[in-house]
């Protein structure tokens, strides 16, 4: 990729982030995008197939980024205390751009997109894992069940409660009340 075309892909990106933190998805127009990016339709057109198309790449991208946070994913398998406690911290590193591109309508995608990659990478090192349903089931309590924990008590109590508490629950041992 050249510099004029990384310069404009990283343009239209931060159109979208400016225009996608003060209204929703399904309100954002072409126009008001390009414009925004000071670039034409055609130029959006060539990069991407609609907004849906560079809100999923950006969000993908953000994905990516959280993920390879994780020093080790495969804690999941030996240590889910610490793989979580290294999870919940990714998502309060990139607390502000969740917000942004996970909000609204887009609000369950990053959890159910985390549990998929997760699940891929994990499956890849044990395929035996796929067929097992306590740990599919415990996958999918972890990490969607302690972000939306996450999500909702996060401004309240703040990340270290948080992961205090979740590390009490992974560990086997039930919170104190």
């Amino acid at each position: 990729m050249d510099l004029r075309e990384k310069k404009t892909k990283r343009n239209i990106k931060n159109a979208f982030i400016k225009l996608r933190s003060t209204k929703p998805l399904e309100r954002i127009t072409i126009k008001e995008l390009v414009e925004s990016a000071e670039i034409s339709k055609a130029t959006f057109y060539l990069h991407y197939r609609d907004i849906y198309d560079l809100s999923d790449s950006l969000q993908k991208e953000l994905i990516q980024n959280i993920l390879q946070s994780l020093d080790q994913p495969e804690l999941f398998l030996t240590d889910t205390t610490a793989f979580t406690s290294a999870l919940f911290y990714a998502f309060s590193a990139h607390h502000s751009m969740i917000e942004i591109l996970f909000s609204g309508s887009q609000s369950a995608v990053l959890p159910l997109s985390i549990e998929k990659e997760l699940r891929e990478y994990i499956f890849k090192i044990i395929p035996s894992a796929r067929d097992n349903a306590k740990f599919n089931i415990l996958l999918t309590y972890q990490i969607l069940g302690g972000y939306h924990a996450y999500q909702q008590y996060h401004q309240n109590y703040g990340i270290d409660y948080i992961v205090d508490v979740i590390r009490e629950i992974t560990s086997n041992s039930l919170p104190t009340l």
